[in-house]
């Protein structure tokens, strides 16, 4: 099969979509599908079964870039440790996530604008090395 780019490795390897190691739970996608469709007055009943499938791709493709662009930020403060200030900096500084900068207040902190949601701290760990470690630039390299 020829792949159309990086992310397209959904069906490489000989596993397939559908048997293949999903990382977001395949039903929790679907009921999410269903319960945001009614919003337009029509309710969807069926979906279709690649339909979560691509979904779930698709969100693992967007929490992978914010998390490399997040690392960025923290690797430009010198510590080994993402905080939600770095996911903040990494949605205000990328063009792709302007339909997130309402969710970041002016301080660059991650919450509702309005200062609401700002309940503790949740820090995400880096415990091994696998993504590169790109300092004082914005843009990413694709690792081979």
């Amino acid at each position: 099969m020829r792949q159309a780019g990086t992310y397209s490795g959904i069906l490489c390897g000989g596993i397939s979509g559908k048997t293949g190691p999903h990382l977001l739970p395949l039903a929790r996608i679907k009921k999410i599908m269903k319960r945001s469709s009614g919003n337009g007055g029509e309710e969807v009943k069926m979906i279709s079964g690649e339909a979560p499938i691509v979904f779930s791709k698709a969100c693992e493709l967007f929490i992978e870039e914010l998390t490399r662009r997040s690392w960025i930020m923290t690797v430009q403060g010198k510590r080994r440790t993402i905080h939600k200030d770095d996911v903040a900096s990494a949605v205000v500084a990328t063009d792709l996530f302007d339909f997130l900068v309402n969710l970041v207040d002016g301080s660059g902190r991650v919450g509702m604008a309005s200062g609401k949601g700002d309940e503790g701290d949740h820090d995400l760990v880096v415990h091994d090395q696998t993504m590169s470690m790109a300092t004082r630039t914005t843009s990413l390299v694709p690792r081979n």
